[in-house]
């Protein structure tokens, strides 16, 4: 019987660039690999203090509709009280209130239970840091 939980680290080249990185393709591989065609969840976590994890659309301009959200909603300008890296960093330190670094969605028959146009997302505004870490963990 496969352990009851199980969980491995992504390692996502994100770029110099704001990004929405799509997942989904990883979380289904890593749940082929792990969840034995059984029921539990995937916790999808980031481990870091500037970047989060969303549910959303992709590819229909949803994602660069997020991150012009978070433009607005976070400038990247000089009215950050965190002022180290980038300039607006500080708005990069916010985003985790906003997108939240985890998501936990439920696993049925050992494959991810999403909607229809639901694609697991990292999201990264913080351009100074090009490399990010995921964790994946099923827990049956």
């Amino acid at each position: 019987m496969p352990d009851a939980f199980t969980t491995r680290v992504l390692n996502i080249a994100t770029g110099s660039q704001e990004r929405v990185v799509d997942l989904t393709g990883d979380c289904e591989a890593f749940l082929r690999e792990t969840a034995g065609g059984r029921d539990g969840l995937l916790n999808v976590f980031v481990p870091h203090a500037t970047a989060g994890v969303a549910v959303i659309e992709t590819g229909s301009g949803s994602d660069d509709d997020l991150l012009a959200a978070l433009h607005t909603l976070l400038p990247p300008d000089d009215r950050w009280r965190h002022r180290h890296g980038s300039p607006g960093h500080g708005r990069d330190h916010v985003l985790p209130a906003f997108v939240p670094p985890q998501a936990t969605l439920p696993v049925l028959g050992g494959r991810l239970e999403l909607g229809t146009w639901q694609s697991v997302c990292l999201v990264d505004t913080n351009i100074s840091n090009v490399n990010r870490k995921v964790r994946l963990s099923f827990l049956a």
